[in-house]
């Protein structure tokens, strides 16, 4: 396991402070480390001696904010405590069996935390062996339909385990943090008798359902969640699996979460900069856009009050740059000057699909990548009415000439801005060649960025359309 330094400031809470006393046995003159967890990671919070007796104490003057917090061993063992408002509480164990030895006194939810632990860890054996004998049953079907019955018994007891102690203590974080743990319930639906496939439409109710209700059991005003290994787990699998990789969803979907929060600066802030930098760096064609959209609306407009100026004009300056170039935006228009003198524009082609390409010989990629979109992508597909507008993005034309002519690329449009007018650097966002967007019968921009060996399948896909 890795524990990081704290890299993320944690809110300042009331001054009562907390003085929790851990006794292990097992260990003496050594150190205990208590971290806890954040973004899939977990952060040192304190590191304190432990007595030649095997008593640690952390005592501080600030209380710790509520979360689930680890107390790392010094052989690598580590156990999980939640803490919540009690923090003058003691922990004592046995090394030998951390949770199941494990006393806690003066914290009631750090307490009921240890008792659901227990819990869990005895239905998950219990779960772990009924799986094991259905699979060395197979091929008895009583036996299976059996063992397959005790196995749902014991999920439905950890069910109704969540509910009884949310019942029991509401109103606390150990409640919240069960609740939030709980997939949606997903009704027994109705299907039409009528319905042709109605094992599909079943699953596409179920699908709608459990989408729409995913969140139902967080509470995105309680920061506490952050501090805890499942939450952002819950996050990316919504992101990851259950919404379809559309921008436009993406970004409606991102701004949907991050307006539950407001009113709590820590999760608000936590979600803004989450979803923007997931949309930032993610490698699906298009999601720019949900990038510029989370940009706008949160930080561009004032209200990433944590961002720097420095931050935020890098940020301005990169939306202005990738804004012409989203997907369904009509591609700017190109006027430019072929080998011949003469002269082309890039909205007067008339073809069902355009590939723009913007390349330089010197550059190695483009070497290998442009005869390849030649020989491999223009002349197969230039039957059906695909045209190429391939800009030499310099100003040698003996250079071009020579590149030109040494691959025998004379039937496509082949074209340069030789006294840099155009602009084009800008309205593409050229930073490296080659760089290929797609067209479509209307100009707009359909696809970006991608590697030649991509382009037919996906114009396959558009002369579809």
């Amino acid at each position: 396991m890795l524990l990081l330094a704290a890299a993320v400031v944690l809110p300042a809470t009331a001054a009562q402070g907390h003085n929790i006393q851990v006794q292990l046995n097992g260990f003496q003159n050594q150190e205990l480390i208590l971290g806890y967890y954040f973004n899939k990671r977990m952060y040192v919070t304190d590191t304190v001696p432990i007595s030649g007796t095997g008593l640690a104490v952390f005592q501080q003057e600030e209380a710790l904010p509520g979360g689930l917090y680890l107390f790392y061993l010094p052989n690598g063992k580590y156990f999980d405590v939640l803490i919540n408002d009690e923090q003058n509480f003691s922990i004592q164990t046995d090394t030998a069996d951390l949770v199941g030895k494990m006393q806690i006194t003066g914290s009631k939810e750090s307490s009921l935390f240890l008792d659901y632990q227990r819990f869990l860890m005895q239905k998950q054996k219990e779960s772990e062996a009924l799986r094991n004998e259905i699979k060395a049953n197979e091929g008895q079907q009583a036996r299976v339909a059996d063992l397959s019955q005790q196995l749902q018994k014991v999920n439905q007891e950890v069910s109704d385990y969540w509910d009884r102690v949310m019942q029991e203590h509401p109103g606390t974080f150990f409640a919240s943090f069960i609740k939030a743990m709980k997939d949606p319930e997903i009704p027994d639906f109705e299907v039409p008798a009528n319905t042709s496939n109605p094992d599909s439409v079943l699953q596409v109710k179920r699908y709608h359902h459990y989408r729409a209700h995913y969140f139902d059991n967080i509470d995105f005003q309680d920061e506490r969640l952050l501090r805890t290994p499942f939450f952002v787990n819950k996050l990316e699998q919504y992101f990851d699996r259950l919404l379809p990789q559309i921008p436009d969803t993406v970004s409606e979907a991102s701004i949907h979460l991050i307006e539950q929060s407001r009113g709590n600066d820590e999760m608000f802030r936590f979600l803004v900069q989450f979803l923007f930098n997931r949309a930032n760096e993610s490698k699906i064609m298009g999601m720019d856009a949900a990038m510029v959209a989370l940009a706008e609306r949160y930080y561009l407009s004032g209200e990433a009050y944590w961002s720097t100026d420095e931050f935020l004009e890098q940020l301005r300056t990169r939306v202005r740059e990738i804004k012409p170039t989203l997907l369904g935006n009509t591609a700017h228009d190109l006027q430019m000057e072929s080998l011949d003198g003469a002269i082309y524009r890039l909205h007067e082609v008339q073809a069902p699909v355009t590939i723009l390409v913007f390349y330089e010989p010197s550059c190695g990629h483009c070497k290998t990548a442009i005869p390849k979109l030649y020989k491999d992508v223009f002349l197969p597909y230039r039957e059906k009415g695909v045209q190429v507008f391939a800009v030499y993005s310099m100003a040698d034309k003996e250079e071009w000439q020579g590149f030109v002519d040494q691959h025998g690329m004379y039937d496509w449009i082949n074209v340069y801005d030789p006294y840099h007018q155009t602009r084009f650097r800008a309205y593409y966002d050229i930073r490296s060649t080659p760089m290929i967007y797609v067209l479509d019968r209307d100009k707009k921009i359909a696809a970006k960025r991608l590697d030649v060996e991509q382009l037919p399948g996906f114009i396959d896909h558009l002369l579809k359309q």
